[in-house]
């Protein structure tokens, strides 16, 4: 199977950086792991056992540095579960403390020394809560479909309204539920911190500003509170925003933001002395530090790889982490102190995996035009030279706001080295763009989505990276669905296609998914019952007949979010009419393929089935005529 990955990432820093906990990707499920970093056990660790086999998925440390909660999916399932473990590493026991026995629970944070989380039963609605780690008691602080906690902090609490693309937060308050921003439809505000104030503030209020009085911070009462928020709102990219609460009113400010430029994430220090932001910059990561007494943004901090993410800050904000990855660098952990931007190694035992070669701080993203004029991103991956190649992949993310980013893929790595070039756009709809483009794919508006796909092909063809007869077209969740539609839509264009845990109808997908899935996704694909037609219309199953390449379908077995249905039908379908296809199904793992050993066996079942196809592809086949016709329109 080739070299085998090890991967770190998701790293979590105690509140006196004197150690930190991270995920760690070496074989079987991804697991926990505590990390010393000073004292007596300076350079040494442990595994945290949990007993519970399946992927942890993260891990955070209390605010008093005494615990660390981590959420697992049994199986590799959609449904999680959380489990508490003392920082003592002498200190082997290990508690489950959602009881939710039938939903599922999300790990969001720490409000002090209780979990918060949610908790979501099967009925589709979500209980923001907070969990004593001690003994299991549960607090509910907010109970609604498609609420989301956010933060919760001394009596407050943020919660995520609204489904995809149309998310608002709002604070809870005592009592009383407070809009933090302007009615703005479109926008996008989805993270934010409770900031731990202790001193008394002059602020203004009233509807000019001018007027102004002392408040002291509410602690659940009355008084000011405040919280930094990620926000697109007023704007076409996400920026970060201070937003205060009085029973006078609500006010923001804007503490950072760039031009054509999304804030993926931020951090913030219990001190509030510093903010950590990360900015994309059309895929690329860059890292600055918000000095917050003053407000002043410091030059970037460069970054030892392109794609950065999973922000961690210490208590005084004299230690960051984060995740650093490449196309030649598999995920790992890295440390920085932002005053002295130096940079500090943890592990002594190296990331590893296959690697693509010739990627550079240079490596720049192509730039595709859609045959509307719009343009599309990409990154292009191609073999060394002189290794030949043997034919070429558009490889499509989820999402359908996911964005294909200069990060690690085990799958792209493989492909490359065996001469198969790999271009994985961002079609309109992906993230990271503005918020215009993620829209851009909004119900009928998908057809020009599927018809992005063949123009990438389009876009391979004329720049001499491929021959016509010889594209595969491969994609995970949302981009195995798109796949299928391309396969069906375009089928002159693809000598082979991958499907990976890929809706094929989007009727029975909003039948048998999660429902707290299927309510989000309305405005995004469209309502199962308003818009019946219009789904009918851009399922694959539906244009099965229009599939022509050769189809491998792979799902996870426990795939709650996209159900495993969704692959047997189109393979059922396929096989009836006689068609060339292969169903490669992971009894063990869920809808992201989790398990070590299953994501080799994935990445090498990819590469066999696209030299097997462009190998039976005879040279110069003709292409046939209307290769770059559009998807049917909506009308």
């Amino acid at each position: 199977m080739g070299q085998q990955v090890r991967a770190l990432y998701g790293a979590s820093l105690s509140p006196d950086a004197t150690a930190f906990a991270h995920l760690v990707d070496d074989g079987g499920y991804p697991r926990a792991v505590q990390r010393f970093l000073r004292g007596r056990r300076a350079s040494s660790s442990r595994d945290v056992e949990l007993p519970v086999a399946g992927p942890v998925t993260g891990v955070i440390h209390s605010a008093d540095g005494h615990w660390l909660a981590c959420e697992v999916a049994p199986e590799g399932g959609n449904r999680s579960q959380i489990w508490v473990v003392t920082t003592d590493p002498d200190d082997r026991m290990a508690r489950r403390i959602d009881g939710e026995e039938h939903g599922t629970a999300e790990l969001i944070g720490w409000d002090g020394t209780r979990v918060a989380a949610i908790l979501t039963g099967e009925d589709g609605v979500g209980q923001s809560c907070l969990i004593n780690p001690d003994d299991g008691v549960c607090t509910v602080l907010d109970r609604r479909s498609g609420g989301r906690l956010v933060d919760a902090w001394a009596g407050s609490s943020l919660i995520r309204v609204g489904p995809r693309g149309y998310h608002e937060l709002i604070m809870l308050l005592g009592e009383t539920e407070i809009a933090l921003l302007p009615s703005d439809p479109g926008s996008t505000t989805a993270a934010g911190v409770i900031l731990d104030d202790h001193h008394p503030r002059r602020i203004r209020y009233g509807p000019s500003g001018e007027e102004s009085k002392l408040y002291f911070p509410a602690n659940g009462g009355h008084g000011y509170v405040r919280a930094l928020i990620r926000s697109d709102n007023g704007g076409e990219y996400a920026r970060l925003l201070e937003v205060t609460v009085t029973e006078d009113g609500v006010s923001y400010i804007v503490v950072a933001e760039r031009p054509h430029c999304d804030l993926d994430e931020f951090a913030v220090s219990d001190d509030l002395s510093s903010i950590a932001l990360l900015w994309n910059l059309q895929g690329r990561s860059e890292l600055q530090i918000v000095e917050y007494t003053d407000y002043t943004l410091t030059p970037p901090i460069p970054l030892p790889g392109p794609v950065a993410g999973e922000l961690s800050i210490s208590a005084g904000g004299s230690m960051v982490a984060l995740t650093i990855e490449g196309p030649d660098m598999p995920r790992t952990v890295e440390l920085v102190n932002p005053r002295s931007r130096e940079w500090e190694p943890i592990d002594r035992e190296p990331t590893q995996g296959p690697v693509i070669p010739g990627f550079s701080a240079a490596s720049a993203p192509q730039a595709i035009t859609a045959r509307d004029g719009l343009s599309l991103n990409a990154w292009l991956y191609r073999p060394a030279p002189g290794n030949g190649t043997t034919g070429a992949v558009v490889y499509l993310h989820g999402g359908p706001e996911g964005q294909s980013r200069p990060g690690y893929n085990e799958i792209f790595a493989r492909l490359v080295n065996d001469g198969i070039t790999v271009l994985a756009p961002n079609v309109r709809g992906s993230g990271g763009f503005g918020r215009t483009f993620m829209h851009a794919d909004d119900k009928e508006k998908r057809f020009a989505a599927i018809d992005d796909v063949a123009d990438c092909v389009r876009f391979l063809v004329d720049n001499g990276l491929a021959e016509p007869e010889r594209i595969a077209c491969a994609g995970w969740s949302y981009g195995g669905y798109l796949t299928l539609a391309a396969l069906t839509f375009h089928p002159q264009l693809f000598a082979a296609g991958v499907s990976i845990c890929g809706m094929s109808d989007l009727g029975t997908f909003y039948r048998n998914t999660e429902p707290w899935i299927a309510d989000a996704a309305y405005p995004k694909y469209g309502h199962p019952v308003n818009d019946r037609e219009l789904l009918e219309r851009l399922s694959p199953l539906r244009r099965v007949d229009a599939l022509t390449a050769p189809l491998l379908v792979v799902h996870g077995a426990n795939d709650t979010n996209v159900p495993v249905g969704e692959s047997e039908q189109i393979v059922d379908a396929l096989r009836r009419a006689g068609r060339d296809v292969s169903y490669l199904l992971f009894s063990d793992d869920g809808h992201g393929i989790a398990k070590r050993e299953n994501r080799a066996a994935l990445a090498t079942a990819i590469k066999e089935w696209l030299n097997r196809a462009f190998a039976t592809t005879p040279p110069g086949s003709p292409v046939p005529a209307g290769s770059t016709q559009s998807a049917p329109s909506p009308g």
